[in-house]
Parts: C-alpha cells; structure tokens; sequence
C-alpha cells in the first residue's frame, strides 16, 4: 500500500508512477476522494463520541426529574455514535480497498515501457559456440537420464516433469551450492510453508492483475505460492522487528507453483516454463534508507552465482510496465541459452521499498524512536530453469556435460555428466 500522507500531498507523484505503469491514473483521484469521506467519516464519529461522553456527565448530575428525558436524549445519540462508527467503519473499507489499486511507486531512473523497454546495465562472459550442433537441453537432459517430460505428463499434466538421477543431484547440488553462498552473506535459511491465507497473499501483491496466475484451494481459502517471498513477507507481519543490528536476511528453500496463465504455447519445451519448481530466494528486511544499496547487493551476490556456475548472462533495469505490483524497481539477470540464441531470465531481485509492509503492518523503530514501515526486498539464488543454462552452455559434443568447477564439490566431485547407455 502506498503512504496515505503522501496520497494527501502529493499525489501528482502517484500519478506520474501509474503512467510510467502503463496504468490508470484515475485510480488515484479514486483513492484521495476515498481518504477525504474517510477523514470526515471519523471526524464526525469523534465528535459524536465526544458530544456522548459530555452528555453522559450531564445525566450522571442531573435531578430525578430531569433524567428521564436527558436519557432518552442520550439513547438517540448513542445511536448516532454507533451509525458513525459504522459508517467511519465503511469509509475506511473504502478507502484501504482504493488504495490497495495504487501500485508501488516506481523509483527514480526506472525505464518507462512495457516488457521490450528494459536498459541492458551490462552483458558479462563470453557467449558460448560450439564446432558442433549444440543439443537443448531437453535432448541433453533425456541423454543423460536427467529430465523425464513424459512421465511428469503422464502422472499431472503438460508442464510437470520428473528429475531423476543425475537431474535430481544437480539440482539439490545447486540449492546447496546458493544455500552455502547465502549463509556466507548472514541470512537465516528458512524451510517456508508452500500454503499461505488470503491475506498474506495479498499483503505481497500477488492478488492482483496477475491472480489468475495462483492457485487456490477454494475449500480452504489458502493459497499456494509462487515464490517463497509470500511467506517470507509474511514472516514478520504484525510486528516491530529490530533493525539496529542491520537488515534482516533471509533465504527461503520452498517448492512453488505457477499456473502460467496467458503463456498457452510459449515455451512449452522442457522446463523453461512449468507449474512446480524449486528455488531458493533471498528476502531481507531493511530500513527504507538503506534499501537501494541492499538492491544492488542482491544483484551482485547473484551475480557472484552465475560467474561460479561459468554462466555468461546480462543484467537488465526492468521497465515501469513490467514490474508488478509491488516492486518499485526490479534487475533481472538472463543467461545466454545457446540453442535459443537468446539471453532467457534465471533471476529477478525486486526493491518493493515500504509496499509490502504496509500492507502486513511490518514494521520497525528508527532514530527517534517512533515506528515506521519497513523496506522488503528479494531475489532469487538458484532455481530448477538454471539446469537449462548449465547444460546447454556446458554441453560436450558427445552429449556430456562438463560440470563448473564451483558445483563439482556438491556433487561429489563429478567433474562430467555422462549419457546413460541407449540413451
């Protein structure tokens, strides 16, 4: 949710953020007529309260004979008072619902566009050739007995896969691997409910124009994440957290699911795109001052993964109509996948900035003591679509596949990964 002190003085701001969006500005005016009806409607009830404690007083002194008619005067505005409260209640229903429509702020610099109007920051290693016809890794993955789509299909549907093998320890190996690198940099792992309540799920921003893309389980209004930075968010929601120490980090190990809505023959082969995955995300919690500079740590401790893996990927600044929701700027990183001759996206590292915490009343202590909303970031360290870049960027002309030095400790030292016979 965006600041309500700063939707009364400043909303041109908003605005300007909802156009560079590509959204409504309207949405704004709507929020600001909602705060105004809200104000009155409390002011209205405090004075109706206040009038009732005052008369209360009168009819506590007045004579026998003057009670009977000031209580029934005191019953009328007591009526009052409870209307007020109901409709102060309602305007403030109102208000949170409209506001609730205003996305987060996009931070200064952030490219104004849609999808196709991202800044590349910078384009890191070489990218990959081959003397011979590279494999995708699909092929790779069926040669090495790793990737199995036709029994994940068989058993749940299109898009569902089996990693068996060899598939199975690369991407433990890989968790492993982000999980060492993480609690290196001081965050605390954490294993994350993969089921969340309504509320936290919309506290994030997830139930918003991208809700077709969640699953519900209707029977138990819960919801199944598509990233462990719902629970995560969720974490400390309600709470005065201690930043005096420095940010709050964490990294969430949790399964996710995603219903790929709209994306109907988009890369429909092999696990580019597909309803469950792994991953491990890096959360944090900062003071507001300081979260940029956390966001350009995040990158750069992904960045520090993908040099490790031998990765060649470029980073980019996400235009304001390719957000969501809640992030107020956002860096992906894509590798180079040679049999695509394209750079595809293996992490993002959202700065949401305040957003988030308003919403889950997360909050911390500053200087002077008062509270204050806190600043949510995240980013993720490893995820299952990594194994299409290692193995197609690796890849041998025999169909093995050289393991990156760096990975080689998390699989026991196996330096090539090599086809199963008949295969």
């Amino acid at each position: 949710m965006i600041d309500p002190v700063l939707l009364r003085t400043d909303p041109e701001q908003l605005k300007r953020s909802q156009r560079a969006r590509g959204n409504d500005e309207a949405v704004v005016d709507r929020a600001v007529a909602a705060d105004e009806a809200r104000r009155s409607a409390l002011s209205e009830f405090e004075r109706l309260r206040a009038e009732q404690k005052e008369f209360g007083s009168r009819v506590k002194s007045a004579s026998k004979d003057e009670k009977p008619a000031l209580i029934a005067q005191a019953q009328e505005l007591a009526a009052q008072v409870k209307a007020a409260e109901a409709l102060a209640k309602t305007r403030d229903e109102e208000f949170s619902a409209a506001a609730m429509r205003i996305e987060n702020i996009v931070v200064d610099g952030v490219p104004v566009g849609g999808e196709e109007n991202f800044v590349t920051l910078r384009e890191v290693g070489e990218v990959p050739s081959f003397d011979f016809e590279a494999r995708d890794h699909l092929e790779l993955g069926e040669m090495l007995g790793a990737i199995d789509m036709q029994r994940g299909a068989k058993v749940s549907g299109a898009r569902f896969y089996f990693l068996s093998g060899i598939g199975a320890r690369l991407e433990i190996a890989l968790m492993n691997m982000a999980l060492d690198r993480a609690l290196s940099h001081g965050f605390t792992p954490l294993i994350t409910p993969t089921l969340v309540k309504p509320e936290i799920m919309q506290g994030t921003g997830f139930l918003g124009e991208h809700a077709d893309e969640v699953y519900h389980l209707k029977d138990q209004d819960l919801f199944l994440t598509g990233t462990s930075e719902v629970a995560l968010a969720g974490f400390h929601s309600d709470e005065i957290i201690d930043l005096d120490g420095g940010p709050l980090r964490y990294a969430g190990w949790s399964t996710c699911y995603r219903s790929e809505a709209g994306s109907h023959g988009k890369d429909t082969r092999g696990i580019l795109r597909v309803h469950q995955f792994n991953k491990l995300e890096m959360f944090v919690y900062a003071d507001p001052a300081e979260a940029e500079a956390e966001h350009d740590r995040l990158v750069g401790w992904q960045e520090e993964m993908l040099q490790a893996l031998e990765l060649s990927y470029r980073v980019i600044d996400v235009a304001a109509g390719d957000l969501g929701s809640s992030a107020a700027r956002k860096f992906d990183i894509e590798a180079w996948i040679p049999t695509q001759g394209t750079y595809r996206e293996l992490t993002s590292t959202s700065n949401c900035t305040t957003y988030q915490a308003r919403r889950l009343s997360t909050r911390f202590r500053g200087e002077s003591g008062k509270t204050a909303p806190v600043a949510t970031l995240n980013g993720t360290l490893a995820t299952t679509r990594w194994i299409v870049a290692i193995l197609e960027t690796h890849q041998q002309a025999d169909g093995s596949v050289r393991v990156p030095e760096a990975l080689r400790p998390y699989l026991g030292g196996l330096e090539v990964l090599t086809p199963i016979a008949g295969a």
